[in-house]
């Protein structure tokens, strides 16, 4: 009797469906999580003399290029408040999501060699950027809130905090959502395109300027408002000095496109990498 073997082929392919974002896995690799967050914030300034002090001393130095530049030179009002006050507030506001998209804009190409190792998954990298930039905000946060004190002691300026800081940390979650889309939307780009890395750089400090960091929405032209309010991070910078100073233009009909900005965003910052990571190392 003649044994007859069927003819078959095994093909093993990675899922590349849109919709395997690997979110439960999280969970479970969260020890590898705290790993890459306490290893992020220590590498940043290892073998340096100053250390975590940059974290302040960086925020503190724009601030006073930013007060002899445009507020001594330029003249360019700050809505009343003192000028580096003014400063420090705004880029509290803008500083965690340009750490956060800096960080995450290159994911897959920084660490191909690690991916190609070992498995997990390739969400815990950029979230463990967003916790280890967390840190760095709440350290600038604590110098703001020593500049204000000081300030508020020597009477410069009509400002204070208004109850609304209770919903301070609704807008930090908010920004490191839109960091995250928009970094995880552009990682998977660069592992194509590897131009755009460069690219990136140059986007955020261009980006800076197009929000009000330096010159407060209540000083444009009320007809073009609404221009400089497409930009999603231009309510969540005038909503923390309104919060931290009490002073901000801040119209709901802004907020609310900023918010929605954020989740379509972030849906599809997460979808396409999800779509690429899976196959990425082929093209590195």
């Amino acid at each position: 009797m003649q044994n007859k073997t069927a003819d078959f082929e095994v093909t093993l392919r990675p899922e590349t469906s849109w919709l395997q974002l690997e979110l439960k896995g999280i969970w479970q690799y969260r020890d590898l999580l705290s790993l890459l967050v306490w290893r992020d914030f220590v590498a940043k300034y290892k073998q340096t003399i100053l250390g975590p002090l940059w974290f302040i001393i960086q925020p503190l130095m724009m601030s006073i290029v930013f007060t002899v530049i445009f507020g001594r030179v330029a003249n360019i009002p700050t809505d009343g408040l003192p000028p580096m006050l003014f400063y420090l507030c705004g880029q509290l506001g803008w500083n965690y999501f340009a750490q956060n998209f800096n960080s995450n804009s290159a994911t897959l190409v920084n660490n191909a060699g690690l991916f190609s190792k070992v498995y997990f998954p390739r969400l815990v990298v950029p979230l463990a950027n967003l916790i280890s930039n967390l840190l760095t905000f709440f350290i600038q946060a604590v110098t703001f809130l020593a500049f204000y004190v000081y300030f508020k002691a020597s009477h410069q300026g009509q400002f204070a905090m208004n109850w609304h800081v209770v919903f301070l940390p609704l807008f930090v979650l908010q920004s490191a959502a839109l960091s995250l889309g928009l970094g995880l939307f552009m990682s998977a780009l660069t592992s194509k395109y590897r131009d755009l890395v460069h690219l990136s750089g140059f986007l955020i400090q261009i980006w800076m300027y197009a929000t009000p960091v330096i010159i407060p929405l209540s000083k444009f032209p009320e007809k073009w408002r609404w221009l400089v309010a497409l930009n999603p991070m231009t309510s969540i910078v005038e909503s923390f000095r309104y919060m931290l100073l009490g002073v901000g233009t801040v119209e709901p009909l802004y907020m609310a496109f900023s918010v929605v900005f954020t989740v379509v965003i972030l849906i599809v910052g997460l979808l396409l990498f999800g779509k690429v990571e899976k196959t990425f190392v082929d093209t590195v």
